[in-house]
């Protein structure tokens, strides 16, 4: 089982670099059923699609964000998606008593990847290393 996070899903999702390609090579020697991304990382970029949606302003820009809004909800019909659920949620409350210098959303997908025991995939190398015993690799690389 492989997590995703946040950035990797914008690569994949959004950037036509070389980062992206390298991204979907090594995922594509995965079975599409141990690869995941989180709830946070759903509820992240949603919220930015939304906000992104609300201030377009003409009819045409209209029809871009909803396109772009579409195109991410398409993304998250393809990929399974892991909830933050109670082993999470300790897990959580355990980091943050640790007084980790991460922040609240990488601290919850981080969580959710511990709780799983997975590998957490991002180029955030520097934050989520600081989380104890939780595995991290950047397949951008």
């Amino acid at each position: 089982m492989f997590v995703l996070d946040t950035d990797h899903i914008s690569l994949m999702e959004w950037n036509t670099g070389s980062a992206r390609q390298r991204l979907l090579r090594r995922l594509s020697a995965v079975p599409p059923d141990e690869v995941f991304t989180t709830i946070v990382t759903y509820e992240e970029q949603t919220r930015g699609w939304m906000a992104y949606t609300a201030r377009a302003r003409t009819t045409a820009q209209q029809v871009e964000a909803y396109r772009k809004l579409e195109r991410h909800l398409d993304l998250y019909r393809g990929i399974q998606v892991l909830g933050f659920d109670e082993r999470a949620g300790t897990e959580f409350d355990h980091l943050r008593a640790l007084r980790l210098r991460i922040g609240a959303m990488d601290l919850k997908i981080a969580s959710i990847a511990l709780a799983h025991n997975a590998p957490v995939l991002t180029r955030n190398l520097k934050d989520f290393s600081r989380v104890p015993d939780l595995r991290v690799e950047d397949w951008t690389e």
